[in-house]
């Protein structure tokens, strides 16, 4: 897929206000510092589309972007907030969950995970929750540019056993680089494959 443009729409903290146009749409969401934005802008092929900060937690509405007049990517609030206060945290998990179990338009919910850790128990929870609600999702492992081509496999491979201690297969999984563009051909690709899949 080549995105030819990539617009803001709106920001909301109501779900009942997203847009209702019954596009698909592909939402990513992850730990603080992820690397979520800087991945959004890279695969948006805009550096300036999702804002990017050394502060945690500076997504905290529900971000829609219009991908080719076609598809929404939407930039959720993170999980496993750093440095933001009980109530913002639960008003953030209201929010994050309202959308996940609300959008009948939700494709697919693009996991990120930070390759250079070991299975962190918030994102692996996180999945089992996705599992056991039907919500169907990937995984992206962001900053592989960080690590040795060793350690990124020895580190997927950690993931890879820790989720099928309760899963029959690994779901479909991305390795990504915002700062090289690895992994965009691939989750594009994805995208597009699945577009051409559904009917909604």
């Amino acid at each position: 897929m080549n995105i030819t443009s990539a617009q803001f729409v709106m920001s909301n903290s109501d779900i009942s206000k997203c847009p209702t146009d019954n596009k698909a749409e592909y939402a990513f969401i992850g730990r603080s510092n992820v690397g979520k934005s800087s991945l959004i802008n890279m695969l948006t092929n805009n550096k300036s589309l999702a804002k990017i900060s050394v502060k945690p937690g500076k997504t905290q509405l529900v971000n829609h972007f219009i991908i080719n007049k076609e598809w929404y990517l939407v930039d959720l609030p993170g999980y496993g907030f750093a440095k933001v206060a009980k109530n913002t945290k639960q008003r953030f998990s209201k929010l994050i969950f309202s959308y996940i179990e609300s959008r009948t338009t939700l494709i697919n919910l693009f996991v990120l995970v930070d390759c250079r850790h070991e299975p962190q128990n918030k994102d692996v929870d996180f999945m089992e929750w996705l599992g056991v609600n039907g919500i169907p999702f990937s995984i992206i492992f962001t900053k592989a540019d960080k690590l040795s081509k060793q350690k990124l496999k020895d580190n997927v491979i950690a993931y890879e056993k820790e989720l099928l201690t309760s899963w029959e297969e690994m779901p479909p999984y991305f390795i990504s680089s915002a700062s090289s563009g690895l992994g965009k051909d691939e989750i594009l690709n994805y995208i597009e494959e699945t577009n051409k899949k559904i009917s909604l």
